[in-house]
């Protein structure tokens, strides 16, 4: 009877554990939450950060400079699938989020941090490799900016903040 007792106790703590891990992970399968908006860091339980100074993921332009109101493409390149992401611009001057995503591929959403539209993230766990994205400048100048991009290749390891080169705005001093 006590053996009985104690499989059914480690039974029912094994799919309460389960349920919780698999319900805590489905929250993030449509997208990263509001919480990453700051830094970008992914909030899964027990994850690896790895260093952005890496080879594997790449996020640029092939625009040096911009002018207020211009629409910039974005380009993601990676060697390896990654499942999650999280992509904003961002001011050089004082790291604040700028501008608004207009285009994204399919599998990413729209994410509002501090203005409708101002961070992508993913809508689903496909698997994702290369991915293009246009970004829209304020109307108003603001400065220089990097693209940033978090990633996620699985639930455990993620690359934060990996940047872009400086995308100046034109007529700056």
């Amino acid at each position: 009877m006590e053996d009985g007792r104690r499989a059914r106790i480690t039974i029912v703590g094994w799919a309460c554990t389960t349920l919780c891990l698999v319900s805590y992970a489905a929250a993030f399968s449509h997208g990263a939450s509001l919480s990453a908006c700051s830094d970008m860091m992914p909030r899964h339980l027990q994850a690896q950060l790895h260093s952005p100074s890496n080879n594997y993921v790449t996020v640029h332009t092939n625009m040096s400079f911009y002018l207020p109101g211009d629409k910039v493409p974005v380009t993601v390149r990676s060697t390896w699938d990654f499942m999650g992401f999280l992509l904003q611009a961002r001011k050089v001057s004082n790291n604040e989020i700028a501008g608004t995503f207009v285009f994204m591929p399919p599998g990413s959403k729209l994410l509002t941090c501090f203005e409708d539209g101002d961070t992508v993230t993913h809508s689903d766990k496909s698997l994702k490799r290369n991915l293009s994205f246009v970004w829209k400048a304020p109307d108003q100048p603001i400065g220089d900016i990097k693209f940033f991009i978090s990633v996620v290749q699985s639930y455990f390891v993620y690359w934060a903040k990996i940047e872009s080169a400086i995308v100046a705005q034109r007529g700056q001093n």
